[in-house]
């Protein structure tokens, strides 16, 4: 079996890995890359037999717009669902790919390729590590994962029993050479904003992903300890009802203590696709909508979550006293020069703000150092290989077996636990 990672080995984000048999070709991921320097790698001379998308992040999947709209991408139904819903409410049209549903652990073919598909904990809801078996060899690519998070049965459960007798891990690292001690779980981001909001004097603004559902949960079960109101946009609501395929546990926009805001731009795009959103709309403005005037007359009741937090919204709370920023997501955005895009940059200047009260309140969606070494040591593969990291080249510091390559690097996978 051939290998080539085409991007990740010394980068986090824009994922991509080969994997050909004579037949057969597959790729284990199609992201953008985060980094603004990072290079797209050249497909055109692969003929690809399907891509793997491990879960709706687009730094693992926002690339698959420049397949051949015939090489089928195989993902989870949540996962498509969210990716449609972001391009919808951004005034674009859906993706045109061969899209290809598959079911938690239920194998199913690719050419020669055999894929079980497994639930993973991550800050995405639906995302997949895989098993992919070809000529006699098993490999195990961990996607984006960790075990602190709502879901963390699903990292006890590959700990406690791992898929044997694996020939090479592709391990994700994010979390290497990063500090996670302040916001160690879930759990303590719920206490952080359940304590910032429980007294507060004007309405609370929340930055987060509007599909981090952990998150939102977070969030929903602060505002209900602390008798306050979680307001949602129209993405978020909408998040949060595609949910409902895989469970019924998670807070929606008819719970209680839950409303929605009709932003303008995103109540427009949702008229235009009445097809795609059904009574959705409708739904809204009849039981969960708050006016602008509602939240005026008493901001103290509410607290408001991801696209509700823009910034000439927050400016204009300032009249009432000071506000609460809680921002919700990854410190280098704010902090790293490369990675402020989006408006990271004003988000960032609110800290100095004498008129906010700016908390950081995050825990990562990637595995710690720890959680890490129980994975490496469960899977006990023949070869562990680095990827979605930029510590590559510390793994062989705390992990066995190490085999560190390079984008662009082919090698043979020739022998069972071998090369």
């Amino acid at each position: 079996m051939k290998i080539v990672i085409h991007r990740g080995s010394e980068e986090i984000g824009g994922t991509c890995i080969q994997l050909s048999t004579n037949s057969t070709t597959i790729l284990l991921d199609l992201g953008l890359a985060l980094k603004k320097d990072s290079k797209d790698p050249d497909l055109s001379g692969l003929n690809i037999d399907g891509v793997l998308i491990s879960h709706s992040h687009a730094d693992h999947f926002g690339l698959i717009d420049t397949l051949d709209p015939s090489v089928p991408v195989y993902i989870g139904e949540l996962g498509k669902r969210f990716i449609d819903a972001t391009r919808v409410l951004l005034g674009k049209e859906p993706f045109s790919n061969d899209f290809r549903f598959f079911i938690a652990w239920e194998p199913f073919h690719v050419g020669e390729f055999k894929v079980t598909p497994y639930l993973v904990d991550h800050s995405a809801a639906d995302a997949y590590a895989f098993l992919v078996e070809a000529e006699g060899k098993r490999i195990f690519y961990s996607g984006d994962f960790r075990g602190h998070g709502r879901k963390g049965v699903l990292y006890k459960n590959i700990i406690s029993n791992p898929p044997k007798d694996i020939d090479l891990l592709f391990m994700e690292g994010s979390m290497i050479g990063r500090d996670n001690k302040n916001f160690p779980a879930e759990t303590s981001v719920e206490r952080k904003v359940l304590n910032v909001i429980k007294d507060q004097k004007n309405m609370t603004f929340i930055i987060c992903s509007s599909q981090n559902i952990d998150r939102i949960v977070s969030a929903y079960r602060a505002c209900l300890k602390a008798s306050k109101t979680l307001v949602l946009d129209f993405y978020t609501a909408w998040v949060l009802e595609q949910m409902k395929i895989v469970t019924t546990n998670v807070p929606t926009m008819d719970w209680n203590n839950i409303k929605v805001f009709a932003d303008y731009g995103q109540d427009k795009r949702i008229k235009e696709h009445p097809d795609y959103f059904g009574d959705f709309r409708q739904r809204v403005y009849r039981h969960c909508r708050v006016q602008k005037e509602e939240l005026y007359e008493h901001p103290e009741q509410y607290v408001g979550i991801s696209k509700i937090s823009r910034f000439k919204v927050i400016e204009s709370y300032k009249k009432y006293g000071q506000v609460n920023l809680i921002y919700s997501q990854w410190r280098g955005y704010i902090d790293n020069p490369e990675h402020k895009s989006f408006g990271s940059d004003r988000i960032s200047a609110f800290q100095n703000d004498p008129m906010v009260n700016f908390v950081y309140a995050h825990t990562s969606g990637h595995a710690t150092l720890t959680d890490l070494k129980k994975f490496a040591l469960a899977i006990n593969a023949g070869k562990l290989v680095p990827i979605h990291s930029e510590f590559g080249h510390a793994f062989r510091k705390y992990f066995d077996n190490v085999q560190q390559l390079h984008d662009g690097e082919y090698f043979n996978l020739t022998k069972k636990r071998g090369y």
